[in-house]
């Protein structure tokens, strides 16, 4: 995921200094467009290969891009190397796949981020614990050594915010970064952590090793909303305000892209999802095909319909961001996202939106 809040500050001091050069290296992709004049757009993921981020790869396995008219280069953020919303920001590609609340974190640094379009209403999380550890709920984080992607990740934010939801201080636990998928599996299986929070299919590898169970449901919008008060909107477009604005006719197509990836997961089983990606997603050295499809079908929930950001989700995003301490002064929630692309997308298609949209206040 893409996540880091350290390096995001650094980054964001980069962008700052270099202003317009990265603005117009990175405008210059999806203006010269590629063959045909069809633009071009690099959107970088926080995982490709997780389940919380599959619509990007989707979209592109359906050859809906090539439908809507736009060269989507997509590439996916490495353990240790730059995250997604930072390689957006500092001009290294156009679009990030990544949360929603990293334009929240933005704004607060003085740098105009939003989201286009919202893929998911939930964090895709679980908090897999061992039996031995006891924990049920952030209660029982105290003293506890828990596993996060990595310090400053969007699984450090909601590991901190599930704590202090029920008063527990971050210095009464320990957090490290043990990544996602086999180093995730290792860190609980040799002891390193009590928990980790982690996705699909890395969930799905631990319970089949028997190595933790799903102490914490953040994976659907329903358990979202039990644990934390509110839909959480997560897997979602992120780009520099200043290139949506010099872009919007290629924004509009990438748009147009997903929320018709996002109708077509809606009306498909997960099996028939499943089928549609790479084999090495659905098919590894950490789970069977069988094990993802189970997965997908547990988990299929944290995905919107229509890719509206839901109301109510970037008030309980910036809630979560202010009690970690991530965000303390104003933040104008109306400009970290819009709703105006999708709502485009699902009108010029003629798809049905079920998603109440979030107003400007969030």
């Amino acid at each position: 995921m893409s996540r880091r809040s350290t390096a995001v500050a650094a980054s964001v001091l980069t962008v700052l200094a270099l202003g317009a050069v990265s603005a117009c290296s990175s405008t210059s992709s999806a203006a010269s467009g590629g063959s045909g004049g069809t633009p071009t757009v690099k959107l970088m993921a926080g995982g490709l290969d997780k389940q919380i981020y599959l619509p990007y790869q989707l979209a592109q396995q359906l050859g809906f891009y090539k439908k809507y008219g736009v060269d989507v280069q997509l590439s996916t953020e490495q353990d240790g190397g730059v995250g997604a919303e930072e390689a957006m920001a500092s001009g290294q590609v156009d679009m990030a796949g990544a949360w929603y609340n990293h334009t929240i974190e933005f704004q607060a640094k003085g740098k105009a981020v939003e989201d286009v379009v919202q893929l998911s209403g939930a964090p895709g999380e679980r908090e897999m614990c061992t039996t031995k550890s006891g924990v049920t709920s952030g209660a029982d984080f105290k003293g506890k050594t828990l596993g996060v992607t990595d310090l400053g990740s969007g699984t450090d934010t909601l590991t901190q915010f599930l704590a202090a939801k029920k008063g527990v201080k971050t210095s009464q636990f320990h957090r490290i970064a043990v990544g996602a998928g086999s180093t995730a599996v290792a860190a609980l299986q040799k002891g390193k952590v009590d928990c980790v929070m982690t996705t699909q299919p890395t969930v799905a590898a631990i319970q089949k090793k028997g190595v933790g169970t799903s102490a914490i449901d953040l994976a659907t919008t329903a358990g979202a909303t039990t644990a934390m008060g509110g839909a959480y909107p997560a897997a979602s477009v992120l780009a520099r305000t200043d290139w949506v604005n010099q872009n919007k006719a290629t924004v509009q197509k990438v748009v147009d892209a997903l929320v018709a990836t996002m109708h077509w997961i809606n009306t498909h089983s997960a099996a028939d999802i499943a089928n549609k990606l790479p084999a090495s997603f659905v098919s590894n050295q950490l789970v069977t095909k069988a094990d993802y499809i189970s997965a997908l079908t547990e988990d299929k929930g944290q995905f919107l319909p229509d890719g509206i950001m839901p109301a109510g989700g970037p008030k309980t995003s910036l809630a979560t961001e202010r009690l970690v301490g991530n965000v303390k002064g104003a933040v104008d929630l109306g400009k970290t996202f819009t709703n105006d692309f999708a709502v485009q997308a699902n009108k010029t298609e003629g798809f049905k939106t079920t998603t109440t949209p979030a107003g400007p206040n969030g």
